[in-house]
């Protein structure tokens, strides 16, 4: 894991549904919406891999 500047621990393993950035990240690299994306998150977790896996799923 890498730290950020304020000495916490970075998890990339999860998408962090609050974060603008991180939910148009997804949107971009998955090809869909943010709002889409949002929802996955809601339904099956903040897990990149769920999330990712649920997505795909749909295409």
């Amino acid at each position: 894991m890498s730290t950020t500047t304020r000495g916490r621990n970075q998890d990339r393993a999860q998408v962090a549904a609050g974060q603008d950035h991180e939910l148009r990240y997804e949107a971009e690299k998955e090809g869909v919406s943010k709002d889409i994306v949002a929802k996955t998150v809601k339904s099956v977790g903040n897990s990149r891999k769920a999330v990712e896996d649920k997505l795909d799923a749909k295409h």
